[in-house]
């Protein structure tokens, strides 16, 4: 029965044993095998894999695209107007070995603090070297390559791999909005301003044609006026000239006629004269002679 005991144990300890080492190695990381804190071997290739057991340890990093945000900082472009910064970077671990002997246990976090201030220092120096009117522009992107570039040497030394940086935000201070906004609202309404000065000057200019050709438009209208009634006040005069030489006495009827009506308007119009004036030479008889 002991036999059976110590067998069974023995074969245990062994499965156990051929158990522990073995280990697996997925196609998203890549694997360490150390020995005393000693790197042996790499394993980067998906699949089994063996190691000492009890002497040997496995430490996995991920092979994967790996994301970083930086924490929001102000630079100071040329112009010294500040700006606020956000950006991320995409990374890789490409050396894992150099990783492990850049970084030791703190591993992922240890290496992404480190990296943070590579990022930081490269932004600073790239949007630094420019002015605040490029940062803000299309000329962004350039500056991104420039800062991408710049982080890669620096974080070969990590064994890691600076894919691409981007910047997420670049704005103002939140203590210099205000002002920003209120000089924008002054170069606005001083811009308007100008704008309506220029437009009344405009309508000025045309209120003022305009009352001259008016007045150009009138006095033509009048001289045109005179024109034609003095033409009709000739003809007028011709055909009254003509009736009079025709028949004088047509001619003294119709004058006493408008004499007439023009005395008499039916406005109560009061008349003193004696009977046998000449003036009701027509209304005393009844026909003209």
């Amino acid at each position: 029965m002991n036999r059976a005991t110590l067998i069974l144990a023995a074969v245990v300890i062994v499965v156990g044993t051929a158990l522990s080492s073995i280990f697996i190695v997925d196609e998203r990381e890549k694997a360490l095998v150390l020995q005393f804190g000693q790197v042996q071997f790499v394993k980067e290739d998906p699949g089994l894999a063996f190691k000492i057991p009890l002497i040997q340890e496995v430490v996995r990093y991920d092979d994967r695209i790996l994301s970083l945000a930086t924490q929001s900082l102000e630079v100071t472009p040329l112009d010294d107007r500040r700006l606020v910064v956000d950006a991320f970077a995409r990374y890789r671990i490409s050396d894992v070995v150099q990783f492990r002997e850049a970084v030791g246990v703190g591993g992922v976090r240890s290496a992404e603090s480190r990296l943070e201030r590579i990022l930081t220092a490269a932004t600073r120096e790239v949007l630094g070297s420019v002015s605040s009117n490029t940062v803000l522009s299309a000329d962004r992107a350039a500056l991104m390559e420039q800062i991408r570039d710049k982080a890669r040497l620096d974080a070969e030394n990590l064994g890691v791999e600076v894919i691409d940086v981007r910047l997420k935000r670049t704005d103002l201070p939140a203590q210099n909005l205000e002002a920003t906004f209120a000089r924008m609202r002054a170069e606005r309404e001083r811009e308007a301003a100008d704008e309506i000065a220029r437009g009344e000057e405009a309508a000025q200019k045309v209120r003022a044609q305009a009352d001259r050709t008016l007045v150009e438009i009138v006095s033509e209208a009048r001289k045109q006026a005179e024109i034609t009634r003095g033409e009709a006040d000739a003809r007028r005069n011709a055909i009254f000239a003509q009736a009079f030489g025709a028949n004088p006495e047509f001619f003294e009827f119709y004058r006493s006629l408008n004499a007439y009506e023009k005395a008499l308007d039916g406005k109560n119009t009061s008349i003193v004269m004696s009977p046998d004036s000449e003036f009701f030479d027509y209304l005393k008889t009844d026909s003209i002679n």
